[in-house]
């Protein structure tokens, strides 16, 4: 089956791309353009035309990619007409019509270069990563995984662990045979090597999701207090209802932030105080939770508020700015313990103040994402593979050491296919190309 798709964005503009690929790419572009086959991978100016009429549809260039030297590996190619609505559809009309050739589904380019193998897993998803970023920190961490940085490292840990396990199948399947004594006490630390390097990696606060996801900022306090007129500046929008009437934010409400080429979630979320209303109840209940699960807590309060003392000192941590609000209305009032908590005191209806705020909110970020350089984890799927393989790998070192090589081959095996999971690499016919490498097995 031959696939194709708008590769462009939607819309008018001035060039519009549309890829197509798979065995009868060649016959589909003879098919809707004139003159003499294009040469391979040079662009040619063609007239494309309906199929059954020779109608003009538009002029413009093709581009030919035969495979497998192209990017899904297929023969493949490119027409690049102007990018008018009419154009466009009009060509992907006359493609749909064509036997064995259909619209592609999400992504599925990208999908074939991976199972053609000319691109592994972490890169097809960095090449998602990368169309979807919106800040400079998300495109130059797309770009650096992109580069291979990543899959080299976790291809490097793999290859070590199926050295590893040739030589416990080795012992396993040849016990008789004398296998050097530094080969057996290598195992265990090897093991441990590789075990202690990958929780290294495990260790770095999140900031590749951070970083790919958005850094998440709760804005949290009691009613009234000014969080939706806050999200409302941050956001230099309208993004929440701002109301006199206590209890008016219920639901978690977001706005996706650049700020200073950071990605930031900020949500604001329902007034923190005693309610009988069951669906405000829910509201605070998220809220707490939203507060519990952010990166950083904005804890607005105003001065003559006296229901913030219940909740607040459970939400005080390193995580956590303290706003007092409200301050044109006077604040010489202000509780002692409140003011050893280095708060901000600011005026969102006069916009006094907001400044250090943000200037208090872009040192969090910068001390978050301080590390980004050694970040090689940027999906939940890789740290819960790496997880697993550590647990594995402790397994493995228990059982070793009870010399139950067996059961411990097992849980190296399992180690292994965790890592080769992360770049979608799991082929169990490495390890005996392993052990015939490596061993003089049968001589």
């Amino acid at each position: 089956m031959t696939i194709y798709a708008l590769s462009s964005g939607a819309g008018v503009s001035g060039i519009a791309i549309i890829r197509i690929s798979g065995k009868d790419t060649f016959k589909i572009i003879n098919h809707i353009s004139n003159g003499k086959p294009p040469r391979a991978r040079v662009a040619a100016i063609k007239k494309f035309n309906k199929i059954n009429t020779s109608e003009l549809i538009d002029e413009g260039i093709l581009i030919w990619f035969p495979g497998p030297e192209s990017y899904t590996g297929e023969d493949m190619a490119e027409i690049h007409v102007h990018g008018s609505i009419a154009v466009v559809r009009a060509i992907l009309d006359e493609l749909s019509k064509i036997e064995n050739c259909r619209l592609a589904e999400p992504g599925e380019f990208t999908k074939i270069a991976f199972q053609n193998e000319k691109i592994n897993l972490i890169k097809a998803e960095s090449i998602s990563d990368l169309i979807s970023a919106e800040t400079e920190i998300q495109r130059k961490q797309a770009v650096k995984i992109m580069s291979g940085r990543s899959s080299e490292k976790f291809n490097s840990l793999r290859t070590k662990l199926l050295k590893i396990l040739s030589n416990v199948e080795a012992k396993i399947d040849f016990p008789e045979e004398d296998l050097p004594d530094d080969v057996i006490k290598n195992i265990k630390n090897d093991s441990e090597k590789i075990r202690l390097e990958i929780e290294k990696i495990l260790n770095d606060q999140k900031v590749g999701e951070r970083i790919r996801e958005g850094f998440k900022i709760a804005i949290i306090g009691p009613a009234n207090a000014g969080k939706s007129s806050l999200l409302n500046y941050l956001s230099n929008r309208d993004v929440a209802i701002v109301s006199e009437i206590a209890g008016t934010t219920r639901d978690v409400i977001e706005a996706h932030l650049n700020l200073d080429g950071y990605p930031v979630v900020i949500s604001d979320t329902a007034g923190i105080r005693k309610s009988q209303d069951e669906i405000e109840k829910k509201g605070i209940k998220l809220a707490l939770k939203r507060a519990e699960d952010a990166d950083l807590n904005i804890i607005v309060i105003e001065p003559k508020s006296v229901e913030f003392t219940g909740f607040l000192n459970d939400l005080i941590s390193e995580k956590s700015i303290i706003v007092i609000n409200k301050i044109d209305l006077g604040y010489n009032n202000i509780n002692q313990q409140i003011s050893k908590l280095n708060p901000i005191f600011l005026s969102i209806k006069n916009q006094t103040n907001l400044d250090e705020l943000i200037k208090r909110i872009k040192d969090k970020l910068k001390n978050k994402f301080v590390n980004s350089n050694e970040t090689l984890i940027t999906r939940e799927r890789h740290r819960q593979s790496l997880e697993a393989c550590v647990q594995n790998l402790k397994n493995f070192e228990d059982k070793n050491s009870q010399e139950d090589f067996d059961k411990a081959a097992e849980d190296l095996r399992l180690a292994t296919r965790h890592l080769g999971m992360i770049v979608g690499k799991v082929d169990v016919e490495e390890i005996l190309g392993s052990i015939f490498s490596d061993f003089c097995i049968g001589k």
